[in-house]
């Protein structure tokens, strides 16, 4: 077997159907892969350091690796993570559109707990209550803006690295190697 390289992924399997998600209905050539052999990519591609070219090489028997299927792992490879590439741009752009709804709703609730307190300390000035109350309006006008502040600081975060990682792996050279089974 060859030398393993720095920031190599290795396959080892009998058929390339392996590979595959058998429960999409597409053919092969538009099939992706099966999520457990998606999860081992991203897994071992997690621990290469971002600048470090990235390779997958996909064993199987010689009589496996001359057939249609295993040529076109290359393409199947490349083609399913970039599409989960865009699938997390698409996750993060419903993110941010759902953080801007959630803003926005957190921003009008928070100036009307605002208005409301105020007012409230205004119409009874010596109050305790009055001011009891409006620091309670003040505490539920930040809590509306929780999530908001959340997405923005903190949720998008794991969607970018995701969507970085399979584009680094959309990249990654794909080769089948043939070996003699036993």
């Amino acid at each position: 077997m060859a030398k393993r390289r720095k920031g190599q992924i290795d396959l080892r399997v009998d058929d390339p159907q392996q590979l595959l998600d058998m429960l999409d209905p597409f053919p092969f050539r538009e099939r992706g892969l099966d999520g457990e052999v998606d999860e081992y990519i991203c897994e071992h591609a997690g621990e290469v350091p971002p600048n470090t070219h990235l390779a997958i090489a996909v064993h199987l028997p010689a009589a496996q690796a001359a057939g249609a299927l295993a040529q076109s792992l290359p393409t199947i490879v490349q083609q399913h993570f970039a599409h989960q590439a865009e699938r997390r741009s698409g996750e993060l752009a419903k993110l941010f559109s759902v953080g801007r709804k959630a803003l926005f709703v957190g921003l009008v609730v928070l100036a009307l707990c605002l208005v409301a307190g105020q007012s409230l300390v205004n119409l009874f000035p010596n109050s305790r209550l009055a001011e009891v109350v409006m620091e309670g309006l003040v505490i539920l006008g930040w809590v509306a803006n929780w999530r908001p502040m959340e997405i923005f600081l903190f949720d998008w975060w794991p969607l970018v690295q995701e969507r970085r990682l399979y584009r680094r792996l959309a990249r990654a050279g794909v080769t089948v190697v043939p070996y003699e089974a036993t």
